[in-house]
């Protein structure tokens, strides 16, 4: 079963229980009151996407979203971002130790016990081939790119990992869900009568789906509200293909579209001219979709996909062979990490966060520098 098909036979048991009260009486008032519940049913489908990256929540498997697991405290805002984390992280490190701008193009390990041998000398059993032509060799290596890019790079077009990843890594790779999840920041001009944005919940009529006035993509969004406070910043989420459709359109075309739904909202509580009361200077939006580190944002559980499936996408390469085997390929050339990695806290940074250091560690006790 899948969540969406949950929650709406949720929605249906509840109408068929209200079916004979009071208000349901006579069929005009019946399809106005059906018709807003499904426009707020409709809202928190929307919201639940932003949370999950999936396009429909029919995408998500039920069961395995009883496996997810919220991260105790509050949430929070960093005020310089992720990079003040990576900064942070980073500062243990020797200068020089991490090297930006090298794109790697292609893995190629050893599942087998053959070593390769050059000039005499067996070679670390990992070799990695940069954009620029250089190539470096490695005992392990721990791979943390997303799961679109894995799901691209597993195709035969593109060869990321030669020879190609065991069976059951790319199976699991091709069974979870990426999604995308983008967001807009609209920064307002300041009102004469210092009048702020209020936040918006937003729900749409089924009959708004022929209001052309509104554009489909912005009829997918559920809230539009200050970052904080009074601020003249304000931000909306869009999931899936209206994420991808904000991606291709230009700075004017948002405006238009948010211009003519804040004016559709707030019309009637604040004046007959919203749109120009409040006016849109400046607009930032996120482009995950599209770029090519990353082809999307974060992952779910989807039909047909398990928690089994994310445990598989951490599992090392190659597997252990048999304790009775006299000959084995070198352990541990490539090692897994990142939030598709983490069965529990999946879709989040400090579930790429925990992943990590499972890693680390695991190189760690295989070389005895810690305890099991």
């Amino acid at each position: 079963m899948s969540i969406g098909s949950f929650l709406r036979r949720g929605l249906d048991a509840y109408w068929d229980e209200h079916e004979h009260e009071h208000e349901f009486k006579g069929l005009d008032k019946r399809r106005k009151r059906i018709s807003l519940e499904q426009g707020i049913f409709a809202m928190f489908e929307s919201i639940q996407r932003t949370y999950t990256s999936a396009n429909d929540l029919e995408m998500l498997d039920f069961n395995a979203e009883k496996e997810y697991c919220m991260f105790p405290g509050e949430e929070i805002t960093i005020a310089r971002g992720y990079l003040s984390v990576i900064e942070s992280l980073a500062s243990v490190l020797p200068p020089g130790l991490i090297q930006l701008g090298r794109k790697v193009t292609k893995i190629e390990w050893q599942p087998d016990e053959s070593l390769e041998i050059e000039n005499g000398n067996n070679k670390p059993p990992v070799k990695l081939h940069f954009a620029d032509g250089s190539i470096m060799y490695a005992d392990h290596v721990i791979v943390t790119v997303s799961l679109g890019v894995l799901k691209q790079g597993i195709r035969e077009d593109c060869g990321m990992f030669n020879p190609p990843l065991a069976s059951f890594k790319t199976e699991a790779i091709t069974r979870l869900g990426f999604g995308v999840v983008n967001k807009v920041f609209l920064k307002l001009t300041p009102t004469p009568d210092g009048i702020k944005f209020p936040s918006l919940q937003m729900v749409f009529h089924n009959e708004s789906e022929q209001n052309l006035k509104i554009p489909w993509w912005m009829r997918r969004t559920a809230n539009l509200c200050p970052i904080y406070g009074n601020s003249n910043v304000l931000i909306s989420w869009f999931v899936g293909k209206e994420a991808l459709e904000v991606e291709s359109l230009g700075d004017e075309e948002i405006i238009d579209g948010f211009s003519k739904t804040i004016s559709s909202f707030l019309i009637n509580s604040h004046s007959d001219d919203a749109e120009s009361m409040f006016k849109v200077e400046k607009v930032l939006k996120s482009q995950w979709g599209n770029d090519p580190l990353f082809l999307g944002s974060y992952s779910y559980v989807a039909i047909d996909s398990s928690g089994d499936d994310l445990d598989a996408m951490a599992e090392p390469l190659p597997k252990k062979t048999s304790i009775h085997s006299n000959i084995s390929p070198p352990p541990l050339q490539i090692l897994f990490a990142g939030e598709a990695t983490h069965r529990t806290h999946y879709s989040t940074t400090h579930g790429a966060y925990f992943s990590g250091i499972r890693e680390a560690d695991r190189l760690l006790q295989h070389y005895h520098c810690i305890e099991i």
